[in-house]
């Protein structure tokens, strides 16, 4: 009897939970998983934020792949997906095509960019680990010419950070808490550094409590972020952007735009022909795909009702390593037999940085977490995160205990 072919796509928070807890549930001889990524590390996602800073070295957010899974079980293609052909069972690669018998689809997002003019081309995303090395490097390398040039350029001191969700947030926490030091190191007055938040809703963190946003808006306006609220970003150039509030168009020069105002799920997926809801595959309460049965879908590429609010869960971490130990299960059941499970969202808490030693989040269901207790839960819950892909080896290598 030939052994099943489970094909993994994307080594994210999903499709690397997915795989770790597959290969515990399944013997050698159960099946073929094969787990395909384009890098050959899996990184932190939620600390990117922290990268693109400068507040945390690259190499501290991503792991090695190979170094989480049993090679006699798990055969990991480092390639690049470039098409999704559920029909025929299909994935063609950059290098190679792959067929299976169980696909899970686990690609990750995309930066959503609205139309917005210029965006694409003048502005940064925090999407990856080159991402938010590419901006910490820019950053710095506009400090450095700040004092180099006949006549100092304002827009190399402007840091703009489109939306006040959880990214563009925890950016704005960590860049406050970087300025001082860049300014020490390359002779700037603190003073002449803008961080501004330009956001279209009438206030940031959507879904949080106000009292936690009020908290959120004062730390980070201390430290020298200013706000523009109800604030549409309608242009982005090379040396500015134009933004319009309240009818009035007003123009900020700046060479650092940071777009983390929308995700969508990969692209991808809308191109493969599975059925979806705007890019994202509304799977079934087991996970797959309703289309295709024989494909589960997790992460930023799955579409899951909030049924309390009649609104999709948003794209987090938690939710997609989750969705990845009840994919993994129904994935070992179809293969040795067995009953597979549901989905149901344990919510155990939001919690958002505001840079070192400062935080704001909600816990066992209600309990709002401020400041310094609230850094420490965030530092448990990243620490949580490796723990569930690599053990007490990969918390003690790359987990954060810096509490002080």
């Amino acid at each position: 009897m030939n052994k099943p072919k489970i094909l993994i796509l994307g080594a994210g928070y999903g499709g690397l939970t997915t795989t770790v807890k597959l290969q515990k549930k399944l013997g050698v001889n159960d099946a073929h998983i094969t787990l395909v990524n384009k890098h050959d590390y899996h990184y932190e996602a939620t600390w990117l934020h922290e990268n693109a800073a400068g507040t945390l070295h690259h190499d501290r957010s991503r792991v090695k792949i190979k170094d989480l899974l049993n090679s006699s079980k798990v055969n990991f293609v480092q390639d690049t997906v470039v098409a999704i052909k559920p029909d025929e069972k299909k994935v063609e690669l950059e290098n190679d095509v792959l067929d299976y018998d169980y696909l899970v689809v686990a690609l990750g997002f995309e930066a959503a960019t609205f139309g917005i003019p210029g965006l694409i081309e003048n502005a940064f995303t925090i999407g990856s680990i080159n991402q938010a090395r590419l901006i910490k490097q820019h950053i710095e390398y506009n400090f450095a010419m700040y004092n180099n040039e006949p006549e100092p350029k304002q827009e190399r001191l402007n840091i703009v950070v489109g939306g006040g969700g959880f990214t563009g947030i925890e950016f704005l926490g960590e860049i406050a808490n970087r300025i001082p030091q860049l300014c020490e190191e390359y002779d700037i007055d603190r003073s002449k550094v803008r961080i501004i938040n330009v956001e279209g809703a009438p206030s940031i963190l959507p879904g949080f409590d106000p009292q936690l946003i009020e908290y959120a808006m004062n730390s980070l306006e201390s430290r020298g972020v200013e706000f523009k609220l109800g604030a549409l970003l309608k242009e982005c150039k090379p040396d500015g952007i134009v933004i319009e509030k309240d009818g009035e168009l007003e123009e900020i020069p700046t060479v650092t735009t940071i777009w983390a105002a929308g995700v969508r799920a990969n692209s991808l997926v809308e191109k493969s022909g599975l059925e979806h809801n705007r890019g994202k595959v509304e799977v079934k309460p087991d996970l797959r795909a309703p289309s295709h049965e024989d494909v589960f879908v997790v992460g930023d590429c799955a579409l899951i009702w909030n049924k309390d609010n009649d609104r999709p869960y948003p794209p987090t971490a938690q939710i997609a390593m989750q969705e990845a130990s009840v994919c993994a299960h129904n994935l070992a059941a179809l293969v040795k037999g067995g009953e597979l499970d549901n989905f149901e969202f344990n919510n155990m808490g939001t919690v958002a940085s505001l840079g070192h030693g400062d935080a704001i989040g909600v816990i066992l269901g209600d309990k709002k977490l401020f400041g310094w207790s609230a850094s420490v839960m965030k530092k448990i819950i990243d620490n949580r995160s490796l723990f569930k892909i690599g053990g007490i080896g990969l918390v003690l290598k790359k987990g954060k205990f810096n509490i002080f």
